[in-house]
């Protein structure tokens, strides 16, 4: 029987050696991990310092004012232990492993040691619930979770690149974080990226105030809403039937 799976990769390059951390944004339902990281990126003043390609996607190429940007980059300031990854490529479930797999050679071969994988999850929640939880490695949870105040999401399944980083966390000492917020169709979902964006500053100890996102998530809403229905129509297809899949 012929192999039918379509196969991508993916390519890192950077000009800087990356900090012992890296937090990420993906482009996923409701957009408010990846609006929380390139927020992330503009309060810290970071810049941009590498950018991962990729073949056999289809192609994407983000502009800004007619000047087009790779659309997974890399920012990091010299002065701070922090690394972002903003993504906005939709990566589909078949090709997760590819990306995780040149990320996680990546991390391996500049000496990062920690993950944040920012994400907003459309899983069942009462009006109370709109918190920030966690999947996190054992040594993650000892390491930066420790009084944070955060609850652990009770149970569930991963899938994708949630699932591909989070995999490689528990086969190593890679110390791999997942932060979930519940996020509704609305994209971007800001209220869900306020409260990935305070949660950063929280567990990172730095200076972020989250009041301009909303003015940041009004400049950007046509971007985002093109982008969200790109990725309505890819899920569409891959969408699981019980959402405690992330």
């Amino acid at each position: 029987m012929v192999d039918v799976t379509p196969e991508a990769t993916f390519q890192v390059t950077h000009d800087t050696e990356p900090s012992e951390t890296l937090i990420a944004g993906f482009s996923s339902y409701g957009l408010a991990g990846l609006t929380a990281a390139s927020f992330v990126v503009d309060e810290l003043e970071l810049v941009e310092t590498g950018h991962v390609t990729s073949d056999q996607l289809p192609a994407f190429a983000p502009f800004e004012n007619g000047t087009p940007r790779h659309h997974s980059r890399l920012f990091s300031r010299e002065d701070l232990d922090i690394t972002v990854l903003v993504n906005d490529l939709f990566i589909p479930v078949w090709a997760a492993n590819g990306f995780a797999d040149e990320i996680l050679a990546w991390t391996d071969e500049n000496g990062v040691e920690e993950v944040t994988v920012l994400s907003g999850v459309p899983f069942v929640h009462r009006p109370g619930e709109h918190d920030v939880y966690y999947v996190a490695t054992t040594d993650y949870q000892e390491h930066r979770l420790q009084d944070s105040g955060l609850d652990p999401v009770a149970r569930g399944y991963l899938d994708g690149m949630n699932a591909s980083l989070v995999n490689r966390g528990i086969d190593s000492t890679l110390r791999t974080g997942l932060l979930v917020t519940p996020v509704h169709e609305r994209a971007p979902d800001v209220e869900a990226s306020i409260r990935l964006v305070d949660t950063v500053a929280a567990l990172y100890d730095v200076e972020i105030d989250s009041e301009p996102l909303q003015a940041f998530a009004r400049e950007v809403e046509e971007y985002y809403r093109d982008l969200a229905q790109r990725l309505e129509a890819v899920e569409e297809q891959h969408q699981p039937d019980d959402r405690m899949y992330m």
